[in-house]
Parts: structure tokens; C-alpha cells; sequence
């Protein structure tokens, strides 16, 4: 005779609906559009940088400026230095222009070849 399997009461709570600092899929973010300060776009995110051992994603790979693919510069940002807006639907940089345009950037080709020595060196004052 096969024991009698029983199932645990379902304790799960209702939950709210997902707060924006909750999980997001890679996915959702990438083309996603990145704003100035003002609300102008600039660009968009381009790709996500993961630690293959952590998993840990420090960086947003940015896609700023160019025309239809041409000229475009990638630049790895921080999380810290991006906040998402609801109202724009997508993430807006707390950098000047200034500050961004002395930031590491990148051609498509030199983006698996970015090392984190050379970011932290720069985003110190994150």
C-alpha cells in the first residue's frame, strides 16, 4: 500500500502588484531609453554587463549619440548613476554631459574586451 501524499496548505499571500524596484528581465531593460536630467533622451540601453561568476550586474552598456547605427558610442554606466522614471518609461542618467562625455565609451567591436580595473578607475564618485 502506497502512503497517503499530502500537500502543505497554501500559505502564499496575495501580493501587490511588482514595485519598480523589484526584479526586472534583462530583456524589459535592454532598448530601453536613457534621459538627461532635463528629460531629453539620449540614446538607449544597449546591453547588460554581468560577472560570470556573481551574476552581479554593475552596468548598464549605454548606446549614446550616432545617426541609424553610425558613430554611436557605448558607454558602461553604473546602476547607481541611473534611476528609472515611470512617467518617461525609461532611465534617467544623474551625469552632466560634461561628466558623461569624460566617461569611458566604447566601440560595438571593444565592449567584450571592457575590464572592470578600467571602469572602477573611473566611477569612483559613485
Amino acid at each position: 500500500m502506497q502512503p497517503e501524499l499530502s500537500r502543505a496548505p497554501n500559505t502564499r499571500q496575495a501580493r501587490p502588484p511588482a514595485e519598480p524596484e523589484e526584479l526586472i528581465l534583462a530583456s524589459a531593460v535592454i532598448g530601453k531609453p536613457i534621459y538627461d536630467r532635463d528629460g531629453d533622451k539620449m540614446g538607449h540601453v544597449e546591453d547588460i554587463a554581468i560577472f560570470k561568476r556573481s551574476g552581479r550586474a554593475p552596468y548598464a552598456i549605454t548606446s549614446i549619440g550616432g545617426f541609424l547605427g553610425l558613430g554611436e558610442r557605448y558607454h558602461p554606466i553604473p546602476w547607481e548613476a541611473l534611476t528609472y522614471d515611470l512617467d518617461l518609461g525609461g532611465y534617467v542618467v544623474r551625469l552632466s554631459h560634461d561628466e558623461l562625455r569624460a566617461a569611458p565609451t566604447y566601440e560595438k567591436e571593444e565592449l567584450s574586451d571592457i575590464g572592470e580595473d578600467d571602469l572602477k578607475a573611473h566611477w569612483v564618485f559613485i
